[in-house]
């Protein structure tokens, strides 16, 4: 029988933070498959210039927050195919607004994604790895789930519940030889902040004692860290990865 090949799945890893981490475990000789719910497109050109660097990627495309199609994913795509070596909960949208006029809609939206799609992908990763008896689980999280933040209620929800499954699984899966552990980025350069005008950038960049923004590979470094051999001690942590802007 041949040897399975280790596999990191990586939620939301068309762009940005998702993209840098895909290309991160890729250069630690892990196969990439990346998830994404709509932009597919985008997601076959990051595994292109994976497979052209000498690695292995795939795309697909799954909405998270459809736990019954993420069993189905997980059954039919990883189940007995792959070593289920790293799965990476970085799927995530915002839908900001203050409470008093937030929806019911926009809230329910982002903590389905956020918070009950990285449950699901937690889940089925963890039966797999439970069998397998190894596996390594991070969850990105962010800053405000740690400081709140006005106008986000949902997504800092969200992110703070994100800390509270990490801690949780770390504690129920450390038995099996599965570590779970989360990356809290703060402001990082994204399709999101690049929207921003210079004098809020200068402005959020003053609120952190390292005086930049940090990068998507900022975060993709932290979350190789975790799932390096060299971080096999570590569960149930939350690493923050903010220019020292929140400890």
């Amino acid at each position: 029988m041949n040897e399975l090949r280790p596999t990191a799945v990586v939620t939301g890893g068309s762009r940005g933070i998702g993209k840098a981490i895909a290309q991160a475990l890729a250069r630690q000789g892990l196969q990439i498959y990346l998830i994404c719910a709509s932009r597919l497109e985008a997601a076959n050109e990051v595994a292109s210039e994976i497979i052209a660097n000498g690695g292995q990627a795939s795309a697909f495309r799954l909405d998270v927050s459809d736990l019954a199609a993420t069993a189905a994913f997980f059954q039919e795509e990883i189940r007995d195919k792959v070593d289920l070596a790293v799965l990476v909960n970085n799927a995530g949208i915002t839908k900001d607004g203050l409470i008093l006029r937030m929806k019911d809609d926009d809230f329910d939206r982002v903590l389905n994604v956020n918070l009950r799609g990285a449950f699901g992908c937690l889940r089925e990763a963890a039966k797999i790895m439970a069998r397998q008896r190894h596996g390594r689980i991070i969850n990105i999280t962010s800053v405000v789930g740690q400081s709140g933040n006005a106008g986000q209620a949902n997504y800092s929800a969200a992110k703070a519940g994100l800390i509270g499954l990490t801690k949780t699984a770390a504690k129920e899966l450390a038995g099996r030889n599965i570590t779970v552990n989360a990356v809290a980025p703060g402001f990082i350069e994204t399709d999101m902040t690049a929207v921003l005008s210079e004098d809020t950038r200068k402005a959020f960049a003053a609120q952190i004692p390292l005086g930049r923004l940090g990068a998507p590979e900022d975060v993709a470094e932290a979350v190789a860290f975790l799932a390096s051999p060299g971080a096999g001690y570590i569960t149930g942590h939350v690493l923050a990865v903010n220019g020292g802007m929140y400890c």
